[in-house]
């Protein structure tokens, strides 16, 4: 049953004509899914070279525990606008099932909620953003190897606030869908 479900959704988006902001926000996650491949590449590489070779990649654990938060922020409104991110679905199509209006509010609730957190997100890594910016702030041990943590900051405050952009134009299209369906 859920098998047909998920091939029932996939087939939706399908069928759907990509919007600028789908392309974009799938841009953005080919940016994360690049970067995770580079990163497994790494890590292989350092594996052989500390194995094999006795020669370690310096700095590959500080660069692989700072890239996954990026990675994660790179492909956050990709799965937000594919309507991948974790809900009661099981709650939201019980309701739907009694009263489609019901459903699209309850839907579009849920949206403003991921828009609340996004926004929070944004707005709580502003400050570190910009300190670390102006203090020229490092990750990593003096001497041996550092990174400047600034470009983190900005993936993540950059991808709470499209994931923000995103839960936005979803939340007008269940509140548009939910005031159609008291019109008919």
């Amino acid at each position: 049953m859920s098998e047909n479900a998920d091939l029932a959704a996939i087939e939706h988006a399908r069928r759907e004509p990509l919007t600028p902001l789908g392309g974009f926000v799938n841009v953005v996650a080919a940016i994360g899914t690049v970067w995770t491949f580079s990163l497994m590449f790494l890590i292989v590489a350092d594996v052989v070279g500390r194995s094999f070779l006795s020669r370690p990649i310096t700095g590959v654990a500080e660069i692989a525990a700072h890239s996954i938060v990026a990675i994660v922020f790179l492909q956050l409104a990709a799965a937000i606008h594919a309507g991948r991110m974790t809900r009661a679905d099981f709650l939201i199509h019980a309701i739907a099932s009694r009263s489609a209006r019901a459903g699209h509010l309850l839907e579009a609730l849920f949206l403003v909620i991921g828009l609340v957190v996004m926004l929070v997100i944004a707005w709580s890594g502003w400050k570190p953003l910009a300190d670390a910016f102006r203090a020229r702030e490092f990750f990593g041990v003096q001497g041996l190897f550092t990174i400047p943590t600034w470009p983190i900051r900005a993936v993540i405050v950059f991808g709470a606030l499209l994931a923000a952009v995103v839960y936005v134009v979803q939340a007008v299209a269940e509140l548009r869908q939910a005031s159609m369906k008291t019109a008919s």
